[in-house]
């Protein structure tokens, strides 16, 4: 009977000193890595300011010198023109322009002239298409598609079975510097694949912004696994 007590303390010492701190570190690791922020809100206050922001809301618990120090980036030239131009194309053609009149409107506020593309290779024939609608508005446009330069994908060390897709590599890098020696004035990113267009953007001189955006699987329509996320596509959450 006095083993078993002991055992017993034994156990609920266990318990009480090493096994629920564990528990409560874990139990807060877990919590801080699911820190609530915009994405979990659904009141969206801070656009119509109509209802009461949630608890964990980021503008009533703002790092006032974050928000000041992005403040005054808007003061720089370009920062500001940019800003100016995006909220002018909004109000004046909001629901009104597809993304690419948007495109065009967007470059002649901020004065454009030179607009490149840096397109997939497989999206070719949509560049071409795309480049004949911007000279016809009157813009000057030059484009690098990924593969330019035809170098091997193990040539950087990437691995030898990223070669069935094909031998050659995307050079995000290189098409930014080719469009960064053309001096063009905004450039436009056509169906560049996911971590490549990450390194164009990272490179490019001028201005990024994006007509296509790669989803082979949906007709480079991305969000339409989004709508269907409770359904067919619900596998994604698994």
């Amino acid at each position: 009977m006095e083993k078993w007590f002991i055992t017993i303390n034994y156990a609920i010492v266990y318990i009480l000193i090493i096994l629920i701190p564990k528990m409560v570190i874990i139990k807060g690791d877990i919590m801080e890595q699911n820190k609530l922020s915009c994405i979990d809100c659904v009141v969206k206050n801070c656009d119509k300011m109509d209802k009461t922001y949630p608890k964990f809301c980021l503008t009533t618990h703002m790092d006032e010198a974050i928000l000041q120090e992005a403040m005054e980036c808007y003061q720089e030239v370009e920062n500001h023109k940019i800003a100016v131009a995006g909220a002018e194309v909004e109000f004046e053609h909001y629901c009104q322009y597809t993304r690419i009149e948007e495109i065009m409107a967007f470059a002649d506020k901020i004065g454009a002239k030179k607009l490149g593309i840096a397109s997939c290779v497989g999206l070719l024939q949509e560049s071409r298409i795309l480049a004949s609608i911007f000279r016809s508005h009157g813009f000057e446009v030059y484009g690098v598609a990924c593969k330019t330069g035809t170098q091997k994908k193990t040539s950087i060390g990437i691995p030898e079975k990223c070669n069935g897709v094909g031998q050659n590599m995307c050079n995000p890098i290189l098409q930014a510097k080719l469009l960064n020696k053309e001096k063009t004035d905004l450039n436009v990113v056509v169906g560049l694949c996911v971590g490549h267009d990450s390194l164009f953007y990272k490179y490019s001189s001028a201005p990024v912004t994006t007509a296509i955006v790669k989803d082979r699987v949906l007709g480079h329509n991305p969000v339409a696994a989004l709508y269907t996320a409770h359904s067919y596509y619900g596998k994604l959450k698994k």
